[in-house]
């Protein structure tokens, strides 16, 4: 199999879980430039990881060897980055949020679909072994009718990670809790059960000095017209892993974090253990990159058999509909 070339563009925290995944699968993909705007970043990303670094953005697009982006910035820039890379011919898979906001990442979306390119977003949890087997179980229809569901994030993070410039302010992340921690639970919960409807909801500022809400619930009516719920939170000293419970009329899932406990009406029982932690503390980066490395082979697969990923961007922009109306529901502008 010839390796799919590709360029990744952005080396900030987030570019850790990539770069090790794409070590993992150099046999299948090339990564030809890495492109950042700080010559000191790349010079320390390229002590760790084996890929060319460079400051010049049109140079990774212009080279014919490149054929797919994943763009790491922020997410206010993945529109602009994108719409360069779909002019350019690549594919692209983007970090999570989509965008800032949803009318910006209908731009995004179009625009993909325009150009005629693929379009992915990071949203890795879809891909835990955990997560897999839940989801093949309400396919079966294993747990019966789903009753009832709910999503739990009770994160934490402390007062000196948003005092980092631009954290957790719109211009730079586009919200708070919802679109920059608890998405990935959300989006997870969302694809496997549907929301319907957000009945009512709150959101607050509770504990953080920040712009945006480190707090968020809402009352949700299910795809099936069950009724659900959503709490998210940075605010749960230490943290703790996000937590899905679906109820169904033949048996309960729980996942929590990665870890799936299934406990069935007839008494039997099934669990699918953890690949790690979560990065439900301070230590923002504190789980395995196991679920990335999936999540850029099946990119890379979409890219190779000309079919969208699995988590394309109409999927991703679902879910950040979702959240924001969650957020109109709870009164926020």
């Amino acid at each position: 199999m010839s390796r799919i070339g590709m360029a990744v563009v952005g080396v900030g925290p987030a570019a850790q879980p990539h770069a090790r995944s794409l070590v993992d699968l150099s046999d299948r993909i090339e990564v030809r430039h890495v492109v950042g705007r700080s010559p000191e970043r790349l010079r320390a990303f390229a002590d760790w990881f084996p890929f060319p670094v460079t400051t010049d953005l049109d140079a990774a697009l212009s080279d014919p060897g490149v054929a797919a982006v994943i763009v790491l910035t922020p997410p206010g820039a993945h529109l602009d980055v994108a719409l360069r890379c779909f002019a350019a011919g690549k594919h692209v898979l983007v970090e999570k949020p989509l965008e800032l906001s949803a009318a910006r990442g209908e731009r995004l979306v179009a625009g993909a679909r325009a150009a005629g390119r693929r379009l992915g977003v990071v949203l890795q949890h879809r891909f835990r072994p955990g997560a897999r087997r839940l989801r093949a179980l309400l396919a079966e229809e294993a747990l019966g009718r789903v009753a009832s569901a709910g999503v739990t994030v009770p994160w934490w993070r402390p007062q000196s990670y948003y005092d980092e410039p631009g954290r957790g302010t719109m211009a730079r992340d586009g919200g708070g809790v919802l679109l920059t921690q608890a998405i990935h639970a959300i989006d997870l919960f969302r694809s496997l059960v549907g929301v319907s409807e957000v009945r009512a909801a709150e959101a607050a500022t509770t504990l953080h000095r920040m712009e945006t809400e480190d707090y968020a619930a809402a009352l949700l009516r299910l795809g099936n017209g069950a009724p659900g719920f959503v709490m998210a939170t940075t605010t749960a000293y230490p943290g703790e892993p996000e937590r899905i419970e679906i109820v169904g009329t033949r048996g309960t899932a729980r996942l929590a974090g990665g870890a799936l406990e299934v406990s069935f009406h007839d008494g039997r029982t099934e669990r699918v253990e953890a690949e790690g932690r979560t990065g439900a503390g301070a230590a923002i980066m504190d789980f395995p990159h196991d679920a990335h490395r999936d999540l850029i082979a099946d990119f890379a697969d979409a890219v190779a058999g000309g079919r969208d990923p699995l988590v394309s961007g109409e999927e991703a922009l679902e879910t950040q509909r979702l959240l924001e109306r969650i957020l109109a529901r709870a009164g926020q502008p």
